[in-house]
């Protein structure tokens, strides 16, 4: 892990200071893409649908997890975690040598309250060290538990389903849904978009993301979003978690966008980004149809930048490696209870956490 340097410092242009996380880009996108779809109607929304649900491709992992989970509330509210994936494999080799694997590059538990009036997310760091349980290897045998794992470790050995048991064990929230998201997916999203616009107070200049932008306010193509939240070098430490933050402030700008940019006017450009969006990404199998995926976003549709507080999980730097992270183990049952409870996540939870304080803390503002 590098010095702490100067980073670029970013704001969400047209949205409200919060605290803002990062992979929610696919779910909030993908989800009102499809409820707008649905609601333009026509005589040829069954070709539409057949048309967009040949695109979506769903994973079973509730086959795979079992009945050994944490109790299901079913209160109203919503627990879904949304993966990134790092995988090089096919369209995604442009950005590194494929090594036979994928992990989670961005991981985010996204917890919608009862009523669906806010949500909370709680970005996990990829490197952060957790007891990882025995899990499927997809294989037909089984990928040991670790006691000291890095949290992606657990895609890449157990895929979607050992992701999903990683976090209701580190948790104790049962997850309602799953989604995943790769890197060309995103970049296409973002295009078929229009871009995103964002406001840079300083220049970013990264090497390994290939981004560089100076001062000022700019609208992101896809390759260029991709070089944002793939940014970590020349933000704050250049640790993750200061890549996390900048993943924060683009979702807070995409999620206002999204809202602004009026998908009913325009059945042709609803239909594109709809059939971007399915294409885009990877929902288990109670959200694989543009129907269940619709019905999912009427629960998300009222909500807006200014309702969705972010958060990085309370994590400090592993004294046995400085180049991870552990969970606060206090500060992140504050978190985990409160979300369990359908309730505000305490500003107490964060107030120590290397996530959420320093430089990289102050990358992000609003707008």
């Amino acid at each position: 892990m590098s010095d702490q340097s100067r980073g670029g410092r970013i704001r969400a242009t047209g949205s409200r200071r919060k605290k803002p996380g990062a992979g929610r880009r696919a779910l909030t996108l993908a989800a009102w893409a499809a409820a707008a779809l649905v609601l333009v109607g026509g005589s040829a929304l069954g070709y539409v649908y057949v048309k967009l649900n040949g695109n979506i491709q769903g994973v079973d992992i509730n086959a795979s997890l079992g009945t050994d989970r944490p109790v299901d509330t079913d209160n109203g509210s919503m627990d879904i975690l949304v993966l990134g994936s790092d995988s090089r494999s096919g369209a995604n080799s442009s950005y590194g040598q494929d090594q036979g694997g994928a992990r989670s590059d961005t991981a985010m538990i996204v917890h919608v309250d009862e009523g669906h009036r806010t949500a909370s997310v709680v970005s996990v760091p990829r490197d952060t060290i957790v007891e990882r349980p025995d899990c499927e290897n997809g294989r037909g045998g089984t990928a040991a538990g670790e006691r000291r794992a890095m949290f992606n470790t657990a895609y890449e050995v157990g895929g979607p389903a050992c992701a999903v048991k990683t976090v209701e064990k580190m948790s104790g929230i049962r997850m309602d849904h799953y989604i995943e998201v790769d890197f060309t997916g995103f970049k296409r999203l973002i295009d078929e978009l229009g871009g995103v616009r964002i406001t840079t107070t300083e220049a970013i200049d990264d090497s390994k993301s290939g981004l560089k932008l100076g001062p000022g306010t700019h609208t992101l193509d896809g390759e260029q979003s991709l070089g944002l939240v793939r940014t970590r070098k020349s933000v704050g430490d250049g640790s993750d978690l200061g890549r996390i933050q900048l993943q924060q402030a683009f979702i807070k700008a995409l999620i206002t966008q999204v809202k602004e940019i009026g998908l009913l006017s325009s059945p042709k450009k609803l239909y594109d980004i709809g059939d971007t969006a399915t294409r885009a990404i990877t929902p288990d199998s109670e959200l694989d149809s543009v129907k269940e995926l619709a019905s999912f976003a009427g629960g998300l549709k009222s909500l807006g930048s200014e309702d969705v507080n972010m958060i990085t999980l309370p994590v400090r730097y592993d004294p046995a490696d400085p180049n991870r992270v552990v969970p606060l183990e206090k500060a992140s049952e504050q978190v985990w209870t409160a979300l369990r409870a359908d309730r505000p996540i305490p500003a107490s939870a964060t107030r120590e956490s290397a996530g959420d304080k320093g430089d990289a803390s102050d990358v992000v503002t609003g707008g």
